[in-house]
């Protein structure tokens, strides 16, 4: 039967007692979705291990507590839908002497770790980490070549999805690139070789939306080599080297279009520099290792050789830029998948450098029933697993003011509802008690500052009538409030009760 929360702290605390004299005290975790037979073949299996230990009680006390963890393993027809976590060991504390006892605790939350272990003492991490799950948040670190997505539940943060963009990391390697020697217009020097301008020149293009030429600022400049060029020569003796993948501006039914260097074909309208059609008469592609270079422009464009060609570094920027779009919208749709339906889900955090985090947050990719989940995002450096430790880190104040606003609300409710309705509240112990006995109890609230026994039976009886149960710390003037007026026990009912 799954236990409350109370029934395994009190399990907690017995098996904390215990220790034993060597390595005989038997851990088994057994996560969700695990096949319990399987688990049980093992555990039979370990006892040919056990013969091996040299004490003869030590390995008796192993042997006999596999046994009976097998035997008892058998009355399941198949693993609790949350798993289950067993242990067994002999706790006498008398030397020679036997007191074998087996401890099965079903928990409210799906164990995620499988463990078999003998020590000197029980391993409980695994259920505390469970029983310090009050909410559970989605987490998102990205930036343009990678995202993970995880999730935090108490303390343990669990990654669900890596993705990666496919978006290039460079833009220099590998560019469209003009012949070194080729002829550009700067508007201070003139003429001048494309291998002498400098970021800050002032290069002639053209303003597509005047259809006049302009001079703009050079903003990058770069060179490379490339084993095979294209040459373009027009019918009017333009002519121009470039690299097979550079971008040129074709006239097409009174349109231009952009068109790489080796899909031109004899025929093809190019600008020249007089803002006139250059038709393409001869195309020659040669393999040979040539020093060329490229350049990024304001208006994303320039004429080189008096023939207008596309700004290479700007369009690459828009294929990229479409890629990292594509990439932002898998992550939105990765996300919906995850957490859409979660209702467990409080809150998502998302991290990542600047600006990239705020592009896809603003940019409102996510669904708008996710967006309004998001209470943080935090600048941190890192996509990956790593990543989503350091968003945790970096979020524990955001997290913290989650906890003391939602108890600020239900205050809130509790006090107004006493304000305004009166009959709909009750509170101190006899009271709530008689509410929770006549069925009457919505929301039962209860001060950590309670004592256990209390804070136990009535959390009992509001189990079996489904009531919500909500803990109130003493750390909030809330909190203080509700302690001070009610001892540590209220309700919000149902129905008015007498």
């Amino acid at each position: 039967m799954v236990m409350t929360k109370e029934e395994i702290e009190e399990v907690l605390l017995e098996l904390e007692k215990h220790r034993g004299r060597a390595t005989e005290l038997i851990s088994v975790y057994i996560p969700a979705g695990q096949n319990i037979y399987t688990v049980a073949n093992q555990l039979d299996a370990e006892k040919g291990t056990a013969k091996n230990i040299k004490s003869t009680s030590t390995r008796k006390n192993v042997t006999d507590s596999l046994e009976k963890l097998t035997r008892h393993m058998k009355n399941f027809k198949k693993t609790p839908e949350n798993g289950i976590a067993l242990f067994c060991g002999n706790i006498s504390k008398v030397e020679g002497q036997q007191d074998l006892q087996l401890w099965e605790v079903e928990p409210s939350q799906p164990l995620k770790t499988r463990i078999y272990r003998c020590d000197k003492e029980f391993v409980l991490e695994p259920l505390r980490e469970i029983l310090e799950i009050t909410e559970v948040y989605g987490l998102l670190v990205m930036d343009r070549k990678e995202a993970t997505i995880g999730m935090l539940e108490g303390k343990r943060i669990e990654m669900l999805q890596k993705m990666t963009s496919g978006v290039p990391s460079k833009v220099r390697a590998g560019g469209q690139c003009i012949f070194e020697n080729a002829i550009v217009i700067e508007k201070k020097k003139g003429k001048i070789e494309l291998k002498d301008v400098k970021v800050g020149d002032m290069l002639e293009g053209i303003n597509f939306k005047t259809m006049k030429k302009t001079f703009n600022k050079c903003k990058k400049v770069w060179k490379t080599k490339k084993d095979n060029y294209i040459k373009l020569i027009t019918k009017d003796d333009y002519s121009i080297i470039t690299s097979l993948d550079h971008t040129f501006f074709v006239k097409v039914n009174n349109k231009i279009v952009e068109k790489k260097a080796d899909s031109i074909i004899k025929g093809n309208i190019l600008i020249n520099i007089n803002l006139k059609e250059s038709i393409v008469d001869k195309i020659t592609i040669i393999s040979k290792k040539i020093e060329l270079v490229d350049i990024e422009t304001e208006c994303k464009n320039f004429f080189a050789e008096g023939i207008l060609v596309h700004n290479s570094s700007q369009r690459f920027h828009r294929i990229t830029e479409g890629l990292t779009k594509e990439f932002y919208k898998r992550i939105a749709e990765e996300m919906k998948k995850i957490f859409f339906d979660n209702e467990k889900v409080k809150g998502i955090i998302v991290g990542g450098p600047i600006p990239t985090k705020d592009e896809w947050v603003d940019g409102q990719y996510l669904a708008t029933k996710l967006r309004e989940k998001i209470i943080g995002v935090i600048d941190i450096g890192d996509s990956d697993e790593s990543g989503l430790k350091e968003l945790v880190e970096k979020s524990q104040e955001i997290l913290s003011q989650q906890e003391i606003i939602k108890e600020k609300k239900l205050l809130e409710k509790f006090f107004e509802t006493l304000g305004e309705k009166e009959d709909m509240v009750a509170y101190d112990y006899d009271r709530v008690k008689r509410a929770l006995e006549a069925g009457a109890v919505d929301i039962l609230l209860l001060s950590k500052k309670l004592n256990k026994e209390t804070h136990n039976e009535l959390v009992k009886l509001a189990e079996n009538i489904s009531s919500k149960i909500e803990i109130v710390s003493h750390d909030t003037e809330e909190g203080q409030q509700f302690w001070n007026m009610t001892k540590g026990v209220g309700a919000i009912l149902r129905y008015r009760f007498e």
